[in-house]
């Protein structure tokens, strides 16, 4: 099915040759497409998982040359936000796909692979609805006092407790989350959030550092309270910087490392 017309958004820079009321600013016409194809993407023009047009087709549709799609397209593939499959053409990134379900989860074991090791066992302690303190507000984008869902679960390895992590979301975006909807899907909870509230984290940010477990992360954790822990706090991003999770977890490091490959 061929896709409608393009109505670039309001105040955006217009393509080469075009005109504006706007401040003049420059950038690169492939750039331009860039930000053409990825408002698509944030509207929901194609969906996870699903194909977007090929490049003649994106190239007939914004009247450039298909080498300038083509390097528009490139730049959308190396930031994870598209996927190329040979001789099927590109579709939008999604965390259910099965290499980059765990693509924000740095955690892997010190013996053998996580691919053989395998998921996470999940237990949801609590996920309910509360209001943001300034602090969570602060880092979600949010008003103080505005709508959240909050979320404590562990995750196991082998069943071992491993991870403690507590969970605050957007409540608008995330409304009608429960329990037993995040206990019962099988998949990556990334995942879940494309499929049942159309919200996709690409990109995440995160701080590290080395904590004491208290008594009742001790207890959660299965570990003696002083057991060091790693402390990771990490906020989530969808499309055009908005945060849309802030998580926070504790790890234990006695049989997992944390890893992150730096290029």
């Amino acid at each position: 099915m061929s896709s409608p017309p393009f109505t670039a958004p309001d105040n955006s820079t217009p393509l080469a040759g075009g005109s504006g009321t706007a401040t003049p600013a420059f950038s690169p016409l492939y750039q331009q497409i860039k930000a053409l194809i990825l408002h698509s993407l944030q509207h929901g023009e194609w969906k996870p998982g699903e194909a977007i047009p090929s490049e003649i087709e994106l190239a007939a549709r914004f009247r450039v040359s298909q080498g300038t799609v083509r390097k528009a397209i490139d730049e959308l593939a190396a930031e994870n936000l598209v996927m190329r499959r040979q001789g099927k053409g590109t579709f939008v990134a999604t965390h259910a796909e099965r290499h980059v379900q765990y693509r924000f989860l740095k955690l892997q074991p010190d013996v053998g692979d996580a691919r053989v090791e395998g998921p996470a066992q999940r237990r949801i302690l609590e996920c309910r609805r509360a209001r943001a303190s300034a602090e969570i507000a602060r880092a979600l984008s949010l008003r103080t006092g505005d709508p959240v869902i909050q979320a404590r679960r562990i995750l196991s390895f082998s069943h071992v407790p491993t991870i403690l992590e507590d969970i605050w979301l957007p409540g608008q975006a995330f409304k009608g989350l429960t329990t037993e909807q995040m206990a019962d899907y099988q998949g990556p909870t990334y995942a879940m959030f494309e499929l049942d509230f159309g919200v996709r984290m690409v990109r995440a940010q995160e701080k590290i550092r080395a904590v004491l477990a208290d008594d009742s992360q001790a207890q959660c954790l299965q570990v003696t309270p002083g057991t060091p822990l790693l402390s990771v706090e990490r906020i989530a991003y969808t499309y055009n910087d908005v945060p849309m999770e802030l998580r926070r977890g504790l790890y234990r490091t006695d049989t997992h490392h944390y890893r992150n490959d730096l290029s």
